[in-house]
């Protein structure tokens, strides 16, 4: 049994609210440990200590503050594999999925180690007579990231590196269901040289959230999770003067165009469907072929792959997907697609029956299919986040595109099509924010920005990118002029470049 505390000022100190949770492991469903809850003193001892280390942090130049972000990228390197392990067992994906998110968080370091160049400002000499004109960008002091449990590597460092590459403190209150990963991050990053207290993690509940929310030292609040929270966390972060950069739930739909190559769309739906049991917000849960015959060949293809998909342990590097991260996760998922059935949608592959054999008591199920999904339906309209992909069937390309324009989410999309003027009008036409061409899951590479459109995101900035620079720095605009050639006397009039 490991028990998991906080990382205040350099080092982890165990709870002292007396509040815990269990953390569980979901290939066999047992108890792996158990995880503090902070109170809100718990939250301020953190505060202050970031508060006390930013000062001497942000004075140092960001060449040297990238030589941290340097070190840590080596350190990782030498413990890929039981990083990958750890983060495997609390979460439930596959090893090498695992590795996939740690990877995904290193890309966005590795371009944070770029931040004196993206933390230059501007300079125009001789903006007016003997007068110049610059600006700088500046660290906003102490700020906090809230992270889901579904990328417990991956968004974390998307928030972390930026911001402290910046030259801010960082209070990270990750997912209580998998917060081994974040803690020895944060350890990684002192023996990389981070000075103590310029990155804390705070475990906790909603009572830590409110905290963060709350405290007036906190100047900038980063989310990843539900709509319904990411909309709270905006509002009350919002309310209380901070900056605010939330990203909520996703319906991402694929298109397939009749010319699309099949055996290729099949390929990338399996992947962008199943991979890490659905629990990914950039997952691809609506096929949305165009044309009956299409629709025929995309579903005769896809039954034989999901049927044949592996489910397996979290160790099992061969499995296709592993188990969902809870009990309460498997249940809602079941009950979701339980509600599809009962709404007239047509299950031609149902897993929910699967049973893991030694894992009995994880939280497995295997691929579901749904045809003819309808839009008023609430498997169509809602998140499942599992392993329940769906198709919807549209007449022509106009109503193909018309169902992400018209849906709540608008987190991700993509194309399949052999015709260039079709995706090119597609990228220009829909509503969403990330797009992909024959791509199934339209990730950004890590030096342009990830974030979604209309209930999917909140705030006017994106994660990671230049946008992070901007999220985390405040510009300063500084006009200058010396005394050689000032005339004597008042100005009164507001100046201008007459």
């Amino acid at each position: 049994m490991i028990e998991v505390g906080h990382f205040i000022g350099g080092k982890r100190v165990a709870g002292t609210s007396g509040r815990t949770a269990d953390i569980m492991q979901p290939m066999d469903g047992s108890v792996r440990g158990k995880v503090a809850l902070a109170s809100r003193e718990e939250l301020r001892k953190a505060v202050e200590n970031a508060k006390e280390a930013q000062i001497g942090w942000a004075a140092t130049n960001p060449q040297r503050r990238v030589r941290v972000l340097m070190k840590f990228l080596d350190l990782v390197q030498n413990e890929y594999d039981e990083l990958a392990e750890m983060l495997a067992r609390e979460h439930g994906k596959t090893i090498p999925d695992a590795k996939g998110d740690i990877q995904r968080g290193l890309e966005v370091i590795e371009v944070c180690i770029g931040a004196p160049h993206l933390l230059k400002g501007e300079y125009t000499d001789g903006a007016g007579p003997g007068i110049d004109v610059y600006s700088l960008r500046q660290p906003l002091g102490v700020v906090a990231g809230i992270t889901p449990f579904n990328f417990p590597a991956m968004i974390p460092l998307w928030k972390i590196g930026p911001a402290i590459a910046a030259g801010n403190s960082f209070i990270l209150k990750p997912s209580e269901r998998d917060p081994s990963v974040p803690m020895r991050i944060a350890e990684l990053f002192i023996e990389a040289g981070l000075p103590a207290g310029v990155l804390n993690v705070v475990n906790g509940d909603k009572d830590v959230v409110d905290g963060i929310l709350d405290d007036p030292d906190i100047k900038a609040v980063g989310f990843v999770g539900s709509t319904p929270i990411a909309q709270y966390i905006y509002s009350r972060a919002t309310a209380n003067g901070k900056r605010a950069q939330c990203f909520g739930g996703a319906k991402n739909h694929m298109i397939i165009m009749p010319d699309a190559d099949m055996d290729q769309t099949v390929d990338a739906l399996i992947g962008a469907g199943y991979g890490s049991a659905g629990e990914r917000c950039m997952a691809i849960s609506v096929a949305v072929p165009v044309g009956e015959e299409t629709a025929n060949r995309l579903v005769e293809k896809l039954i034989p792959r999901v049927e044949a998909l592996k489910i397996g342990s979290s160790l099992d590097a061969s499995a296709d997907f592993g188990p969902v991260v809870t009990a309460d996760a498997l249940s809602r998922i079941k009950t979701y697609v339980d509600g599809g059935v009962k709404e007239g949608a047509k299950l031609v592959v149902d897993g929910r029956d699967f049973k893991m054999q030694g894992y009995e008591n994880g939280y497995y199920m295997a691929g579901c299919l749904f045809d003819h999904v309808t839009p008023d339906m609430k498997i169509y309209k809602e998140e499942i986040f599992g392993p329940v992909l769906s198709v919807v069937r549209a007449k022509t390309y106009e109503d193909a595109i018309r169902l992400p324009n018209e849906h709540e989410y608008g987190n991700g999309v993509s194309i399949f099509t052999r015709d260039g003027d079709a995706a090119r009008d597609f990228a220009a036409r829909v509503q969403v924010g990330m797009v992909g061409v024959n791509v199934p899951i339209p990730v950004p590479i890590a030096y342009y920005t990830f974030g979604g459109w209309k209930a999917s995101g909140f705030g006017d900035l994106n994660q990671h990118g230049p946008d992070a620079f901007r999220f985390y720095t405040k510009t300063k605009t500084v006009t200058s002029r010396w005394p050689s050639g000032i005339k004597d006397g008042a100005e009164f009039v507001i100046p201008t470049m007459n």
